[in-house]
């Protein structure tokens, strides 16, 4: 599976980023993927591959570009609950400098720059992200709703909140079919009745499920929420949204 690292052009400078791509010299629908709060590393990589080998041209941004390339911080091989309380810290003004003007600028460079690659086939794009990737997604479906198609989001975080930008409130801008997979202890039981309430008064085609058995991060075997089983479901589910709204070839 052919992969490559690239710079792309934005509106605030130039962003590092992972490709993934099938190697039949055909085109292929682009799939823009959002990473979790630890950032571009091998287990996303990873990712991107296995995706790709499913028929679609994966894009992994490293979102804290305006920071440094990747990685800001040294990772451990597995990164414990321990590890994970300070490097989080470390992490944390890179997410809080991450606004939503800063969010929505770059979404229009990642996907204009995606559906400009001579492998990606004409069509919208999928936007999938894990953890804080997942609001990224959905700010990313609302501001394109011409270009984003598919919106998965795995173990998200603060999709509902007081604020006048919370996530939920973009219920009515959003166009594209969506699947949320949330992790037991991630939102409470009136957080996603409030969310599920927003996306169904918008008539948005939508699943949200709770993952059983979950803690936030259970996609990612580099750390200690892993759950072999809930990737598979995460599987199950993703493979079949991107085949009913985009065309792999």
């Amino acid at each position: 599976m052919p992969s490559t690292t690239l710079q792309m052009p934005t509106a605030d400078g130039r962003a590092d980023a992972f490709a993934a791509f099938p190697d039949d010299g055909k085109q292929h629908p682009g799939v823009l993927l959002y990473m979790d709060v630890f950032g571009v590393r091998p287990v996303l990589e990873q990712r991107a591959r296995e995706l790709a080998e499913h028929g679609y041209y994966v894009l992994v941004p490293n979102v804290y570009y305006r920071h440094g390339a990747t990685p800001l911080v040294e990772l451990p091989e597995h990164i414990s609950n321990d590890a994970r309380i300070a490097i989080v810290e470390q992490l944390m003004p890179f997410v809080e400098a991450h606004t939503v003007d800063r969010v929505l600028r770059d979404a229009d460079a990642y996907i204009s720059f995606l559906t400009a690659q001579p492998e990606v086939s004409a069509g919208p794009v999928a936007a999938i992200g894990y953890c804080m990737g997942a609001v990224l997604a959905l700010r990313t479906a609302a501001a394109n709703p011409d270009r984003v198609a598919a919106v998965a989001g795995f173990h998200p975080g603060l999709l509902v909140t007081d604020a006048p930008e919370s996530p939920h409130r973009l219920a009515p801008k959003l166009t594209a079919r969506i699947h949320l997979a949330h992790a037991e202890p991630d939102m409470t039981p009136e957080a996603i009745a409030e969310l599920d309430q927003a996306l169904d008064a918008a008539g948005v085609d939508y699943t949200s499920e709770i993952y059983p058995g979950t803690v936030h991060g259970f996609t990612m075997s580099d750390t200690i929420a892993f759950n072999p089983a809930a990737l598979q479901h995460h599987w199950d589910r993703l493979i079949p949204l991107l085949a009913g709204t985009l065309t792999a070839r």
